[in-house]
C-alpha cells in the first residue's frame, strides 16, 4: 500500500500561481496538464482580509505581523484519488481540527524521467490552502504535536493509503535524499558539460573538412561544403549545451529549495527536542499535554460509540458483562486505526463519571434518540444539612 503524508507550511506568495497553472513552468509535462483538477471558494487575498476584518471584530485587535493564517499543505495521493476524497478530508479536518480548506489542486503532471530505464515517475500530490484562524478568539489555531500526529492519521484514512513516517524526522531523511539525487544528477550534468567543451579542442573537426585532389594531385579544401559541415555541426552542437546549461541551472534551483527546506526541517526538529525537554522536566507543562491529548481521545471515542449506536440502535445492551464487551471492541478498534495506546482509554475509564457517561452513551445514545426520563444520568447526591440548636 501506498504511503501518504500531510504537510502545512505558511503559504507561498506564488502558490495560486503554481496551484492553478496560471503560468508555465519548465519542470511539467504540458500534456498531462488537463488530467489536473481544481476546487476553491476564495482567493488567498480575499481570505486575508476576511480573516484580518474577522480577528479585529472578535479580539478588537488587528491580526499580528507574525502570525500565518494561511497555510498549505502538500499531501502525497494516488492514481485515483479524487476530489472527493479530499473533500472528506477537508471535513474531518475542520470538524477534529478546526483547519478550514478554501482551495485544493490535484497535480498530475509533475515528476521526473528515470534515467536508467527512461521511465516516466509521476509525483502525484494534492494541495490544500487552509484558513489557519480560530473562529473563537479571531487568532491563529493553537495545535498540540499530537493534533498534527492525528492530521496524518485522518490523511491516510481519508485516501485509503499507508500512513507515513510520524513527525519532521522522515520528512528531513527524504529531503536529504532528494538533495542527494539531485547532486548526483547535477555532476553527471557537469560531466557531460566538461566533455562537450573538450571536443572543442580535440581533432574530431577534422572530419568535417572536405577535400579534393587538384590537376596537379595537390589536395585543396572545398570550402562551400566544409563551411556547410562546419555550420550544421555548431548548431546541433550549441542547441545541445544550452540543454544541458538549462538542465545544470534547474538542478542547482532545485537543490537550493531543498537545502532551504532542510534547513527549516531542522529548525522543526530542535524546537520538537526543545518542547519533548520541558515536558519532561516541567510538571505543570506534562499535565496540560496530557490533559488535552486525553479529552482529545476522549472526544474520538465519543464519536465511535455513536457511530455504533447509529449502526445497531435496536441491540439489546442491558446485559453489563456484553455492554463491556462491545464498549472494549470499540476501544482496542479505535486504538489500532488511529495509533492510540490503548493504556489511553483505560486511563480514561479510571474517572467514575466519565466513564459512566460513556455507558450511559453506548446503552441508551444522546437525548436526540431517547426521551431525557429513560437516559440514566449521573447526579451527585446532595448532602444534607444538620442543624443543630
Amino acid at each position: 500500500m501506498m504511503k501518504t503524508s500531510i504537510n502545512f507550511k505558511a503559504v507561498k506568495s506564488d502558490s495560486e500561481a503554481h496551484n492553478f497553472r496560471r503560468k508555465t513552468f519548465d519542470y511539467i509535462r504540458k500534456e498531462l496538464t488537463p488530467n489536473n483538477e481544481y476546487w476553491d471558494v476564495d482567493k488567498i487575498s480575499d481570505r486575508i482580509q476576511k480573516i484580518e476584518a474577522y480577528c479585529k471584530e472578535k479580539s478588537g485587535r488587528k491580526l499580528q505581523c507574525n502570525a500565518m493564517p494561511i497555510r498549505e499543505a502538500v499531501v502525497v495521493i494516488k492514481e485515483d484519488t479524487t476530489l472527493k476524497d479530499l473533500h472528506d478530508l477537508a471535513r474531518k479536518l475542520e470538524d477534529e481540527l478546526g483547519i478550514r480548506i478554501f482551495q485544493i489542486a490535484i497535480h498530475k503532471d509533475e515528476g521526473h524521467w528515470n534515467k536508467e530505464s527512461k521511465e516516466w515517475k509521476p509525483n502525484l500530490h494534492a494541495h490544500l490552502v487552509a484558513d489557519w484562524q480560530d473562529l473563537k478568539t479571531g487568532k491563529t489555531l493553537k495545535h498540540q504535536s499530537f493534533h498534527y500526529c492525528r492530521m496524518q492519521d485522518l490523511t491516510a484514512e481519508c485516501l485509503g493509503m499507508e500512513r507515513g513516517t510520524s513527525g519532521s524526522v522522515g520528512r528531513l531523511e527524504a529531503v536529504e535524499f532528494k538533495i542527494k539525487k539531485k547532486e548526483e544528477e547535477l555532476q553527471a550534468l557537469e560531466q557531460k558539460l566538461d566533455g562537450m567543451k573538450a571536443q572543442l579542442g580535440s581533432g574530431k573537426f577534422q572530419d568535417l573538412i572536405v577535400k579534393n585532389t587538384n590537376f596537379f594531385g595537390k589536395q585543396q579544401v572545398r570550402t562551400e561544403e566544409t563551411i556547410a559541415n562546419f555550420g550544421n555541426t555548431f548548431k546541433l552542437f550549441n542547441a545541445e549545451l544550452q540543454k544541458s546549461t538549462d538542465e545544470l541551472n534547474a538542478k542547482i534551483r532545485q537543490i537550493t529549495e531543498l537545502q532551504g527546506e532542510i534547513v527549516s526541517l531542522k529548525k522543526d526538529n530542535m524546537l520538537l527536542k526543545r518542547k519533548n525537554t520541558v515536558l519532561i522536566t516541567n510538571p505543570d507543562v506534562f499535565a496540560g499535554e496530557k490533559k488535552n491529548y486525553l479529552d482529545s481521545v476522549t472526544r474520538s471515542l465519543e464519536k465511535s460509540i455513536q457511530y455504533e449506536r447509529m449502526k445497531s440502535p435496536s441491540s439489546d445492551r442491558s446485559d453489563n458483562s456484553k455492554l463491556k464487551e462491545e464498549m472494549n471492541k470499540i476501544c482496542q478498534e479505535l486504538s489500532l486505526k488511529n495509533h492510540i495506546p490503548f493504556s489511553a482509554f483505560q486511563q480514561i475509564f479510571t474517572v467514575v463519571e466519565l466513564a459512566s457517561e460513556l455507558f450511559s452513551l453506548l446503552s441508551f445514545g444522546t437525548a436526540n434518540e431517547q426521551e431525557p426520563d429513560y437516559v440514566p444520568l449521573q447526579k451527585k447526591k446532595k448532602k444534607k444539612k444538620i442543624y443543630r440548636g
